[in-house]
């Protein structure tokens, strides 16, 4: 199944007022990573200035800098999203890479109410799709579907903790949920992200998995928050649902996670607030002309972005090249694609979209973690080429 990626589909609908950064990889003498802006249909090139996406975003007021950034065109944006196709790719060209380099690659778990209970699913079905519609419904009789009103770490969250610890049904996914404490994790290394058209992956072994469209916050070494993107926190559910202690298994792999197509910069005309009501659209279509559709709203998510910032970076912990943090996703698939009760599952060649009017769209194929390029190019290659190309 080809990709195609177009301006008109993977770009915000407003792109003409949007301030969007990223990164392309750029041929040449000593081809490599650039940081990249959006002007008109042109994509400039402002390595000679920002060698790396951490400085960029580490730099005081940057979105007040944004306009008299000066680069070198590299060509379209048309162009580019045409040769971030993987299976269509010519290197001697340029393309989109995901915005982030040097930056730590965060996410966090079980902020949705819908994703907490599939997460508790999971736990209690050991890995075994076929075992999860009873379980779900078990779990609904007792606890109900109304746990979107919980206010983490509340009074009435404590209540409902010691109600279901009597009826044997409270889980560490339930603690994370409605708990004191965000679950924060670290999806993947800096320099291992995959960016739009690009192919993302699964391990060979699992049996049950599904994509996370989730908003992906950009956020500096001083913990504010300058702007947003797409992420697919690409999960393998049979593996985490064996035992939690598998969380990086199911989660850190190659081609595991992919961000973008660009990092949207708050403005005048996007924040934080368009983040917070942003509503995401997931569409999921196979070889074997299965079709999925799933949306994820953020004004449903229990705690609030800026607190889960807040849980991930501050005198507790720091991030001198600042993170991106996936911040959870309402979706949860239990569509079934095979068989009756099998539930959804990710196969080989899925095209997956993910996309929200204000950010544009990330398209990605599926393949197994295992057959897709090693990751090789990590930061200490960045380093190496950005001297080579005196950068440095």
């Amino acid at each position: 199944m080809a990709l195609k990626l177009r301006p008109e589909d993977c770009l915000p609908e407003d792109a003409e007022r949007a301030m969007l950064v990223g990164r392309a990889w750029v041929p040449g003498d000593h081809p490599g990573p650039s940081p990249v802006i959006i002007r008109g249909a042109d994509v400039v090139d402002i390595s000679d200035t920002f060698p790396t996406m951490s400085e960029l975003l580490n730099t005081e007021s940057i979105e007040k800098k944004m306009d008299d950034l000066n680069g070198t065109k590299i060509g379209v944006i048309d162009s580019l999203l045409e040769n971030s196709a993987w299976h269509s790719q010519d290197k001697k060209h340029p393309y989109l890479l995901a915005p982030v380099d040097l930056q730590a690659v965060k996410a966090c778990g079980v902020t949705f109410a819908q994703s907490m209970l599939e997460r508790v699913i999971e736990e209690r079905a050991k890995g075994d799709p076929s075992a999860a519609q009873g379980i779900r419904n078990d779990i609904q009789k007792v606890i109900g579907l109304d746990l979107e009103s919980i206010i983490p770490g509340s009074s009435e969250a404590e209540q409902l903790k010691e109600v279901l610890i009597k009826k044997d049904m409270w889980s560490q996914y339930l603690e994370v949920g409605i708990g004191p404490d965000a679950e924060v994790f670290t999806k993947a290394q800096p320099m291992s992200v995959m960016g739009i058209g690009a192919q993302i992956g699964i391990l060979e072994k699992s049996e049950w998995n599904n994509p996370e469209p989730e908003i992906t916050l950009a956020v500096n070494a001083r913990g504010k928050i300058l702007g947003a993107t797409l992420g697919n926190d690409v999960n393998l559910r049979d593996i985490e649902g064996r035992s939690a202690l598998l969380l990086g298994k199911a989660k850190d792999n190659n081609a595991s996670a992919a961000i973008g197509p660009f990092i949207r910069l708050f403005d005048e005309n996007f924040s934080l607030d368009d983040v917070r009501m942003a509503e995401l659209s997931l569409t999921v279509r196979g070889l074997d002309q299965f079709t999925l559709h799933g949306r994820s709203s953020m004004s449903k998510i229990s705690r609030d972005v800026a607190d889960l910032v807040d849980e991930t970076i501050g005198r507790h912990h720091q991030y001198p090249d600042g993170f991106c943090l996936m911040t959870g996703t309402l979706f949860a698939p239990s569509e079934d694609r095979d068989k009756i009760g099998g539930g959804f599952t990710h196969k080989v060649g899925d095209l997956v979209q993910i996309s929200t009017p204000t950010l544009g769209a990330l398209v990605n194929e599926v393949e197994l973690s295992e057959n897709i390029q090693p990751w090789d190019f990590g930061a200490g290659a960045l380093m190496k080429n950005l001297a080579a190309r005196g950068l440095l």
